[in-house]
């Protein structure tokens, strides 16, 4: 498969109702993350972290209708980073209470990412699961996370999200 799929493009008219900020207070944290199309039309995805109250995440997610993603192998992410470590988020089912994860390392300038959709592993609260890697059938939720245990403010500019 030659073809692409496109999870999300942003633009400056972007609907954002389906992104969501999760951030540590549902555990009692005290993290702070935004999520908002900049003036050149990309999501900026920033805030703060903080270790506090047993926190140390922010995260957005982004929850859509199943997408058929057989034959799919990499998923393609063009960004701009602060030169710290993220992690690229997927759920088949938007349900599970786990996801399967990805880490990348941002640089400070523009860069696409890619990773393996076969290598994405699943854990749980921060802990790797017993089960198979991401089976690339089908997809409900993506996300971006950032927990690098230290207070730490952040900052993440996407430009697109695709599958290839």
């Amino acid at each position: 498969m030659t073809s692409t799929l496109l999870i999300f493009d942003f633009e400056r008219n972007s609907n954002l109702s389906n992104w969501n900020i999760v951030n540590d207070g549902v555990m009692g944290g005290l993290s702070q993350g935004k999520f908002k199309i900049n003036t050149d039309g990309n999501a900026l995805f920033s805030g703060t972290i903080s270790l506090e109250n047993n926190g140390g995440f922010s995260s957005v997610r982004y929850r859509f209708t199943t997408k058929e993603v057989k034959g799919y192998t990499k998923v393609l992410i063009r960004l701009k980073g602060d030169g710290k470590k993220y992690q690229f988020r997927i759920k088949s089912d938007a349900y599970d209470r786990y996801s399967y994860i990805a880490h990348f390392k941002t640089t400070g300038d523009w860069q696409t990412i890619e990773i393996s959709l076969s290598e994405m592993y699943p854990a749980f609260r921060g802990r790797k699961l017993d089960i198979p890697n991401y089976p690339s059938e089908i997809m409900q939720e993506i996300a971006f996370l950032i927990g690098n245990k230290k207070s730490e403010s952040f900052k993440l500019e996407i430009d697109k999200i695709e599958l290839k």
